[in-house]
């Protein structure tokens, strides 16, 4: 439950530093976001494929 509460706290400390920000620098941010959540989904779906037995 504290997890729970801090995420959000630091939630909302990001979207109000987002609201505060020009938009460019907000688009920037997001990009750079997106493309390390992709990156971090293929390295995850590669190290599922390795770890299933008789998988190959």
């Amino acid at each position: 439950m504290l997890f729970l509460v801090a995420a959000l706290l630091l939630l909302g400390v990001a979207l109000g530093s987002v609201a505060h920000a020009p938009l460019p620098v907000t688009l920037v941010a997001a990009a750079v976001i997106g493309v390390w959540l992709l990156v971090f989904a293929i390295r995850e779906r590669r190290g599922q494929r390795r770890a299933l037995p008789g998988h190959h």
